[in-house]
């Protein structure tokens, strides 16, 4: 998946038209969306793209289901919900999804490490925290979820084979994290036993997107 992580809509349509069969699916995150709407999103499904729609509801059941309600409608083949809502919004979330879509918890954010969630008040080392929370997904009748690199073999040994697994903080060797702060390469990822990978920035950002996501697609082969 390519993370179309553009302020507005020319940006991400340049992205697409470059990377035009080369993506599995492009995930339209908070700032697109924010900026564009649901117009785009509906035009890229509308052109025979697949999207994951990653807004990460994370509210009451009653707005969390009428939101994911409203995003299957759009034609997306992935929405996310927040796995720390709760087991009722996420039931309420997956009796809203349709049939069409299929619905991802987040479990614990790439972007935080063990420090930085002791200071927010979880006590459980990060991993520990992920796989609570994916098997209350798992319980709750989700699809899957949405956990770091470092993470995936151990949600793959403990959940099984058909628990969806998607993972951003994939950068190839020698890239920059970023804002990441648990993160593996494409290959570690899907070796570990990922059904999709994330990628953004090294590809978006790239001198030539089309060549950077094909570099991407060698290492995984």
């Amino acid at each position: 998946m390519v993370a179309l992580d553009f302020p507005n809509r020319s940006g991400a349509q340049s992205a697409v038209e470059q990377l035009r069969g080369k993506a599995g699916m492009f995930k339209v995150g908070k700032e697109l969306f924010t900026a564009e709407g649901p117009g785009l999103v509906r035009e890229l499904c509308a052109s025979g793209e697949k999207v994951f729609l990653d807004l990460k509801f994370h509210d009451i059941p009653n707005t969390v289901a009428g939101a994911v309600s409203r995003a299957a409608a759009l034609g997306v083949s992935l929405i996310n919900v927040h796995a720390a809502g709760g087991t009722a919004m996420m039931k309420a979330a997956v009796a809203a999804r349709g049939s069409q879509a299929r619905l991802l918890a987040v479990t614990v954010l790439t972007s935080l490490d063990a420090e930085q969630l002791r200071a927010i008040g979880f006590a459980e080392p990060p991993d520990r925290l992920v796989l609570r929370l994916a098997r209350l997904a798992l319980d709750c009748g989700l699809d899957g979820v949405v956990a770091a690199p470092t993470e995936v073999a151990m949600l793959r040994r403990e959940l099984g084979n058909d628990f969806l697994i998607v993972t951003p903080g994939v950068r190839p060797a020698g890239s920059e994290p970023h804002d990441q702060a648990r993160v593996a390469t494409p290959a570690e990822a899907v070796r570990n036993g990922a059904d999709y990978i994330v990628v953004g920035r090294p590809i978006t950002q790239a001198a030539d997107a089309a060549a950077a996501a094909a570099a991407i697609v060698r290492m995984l082969e």
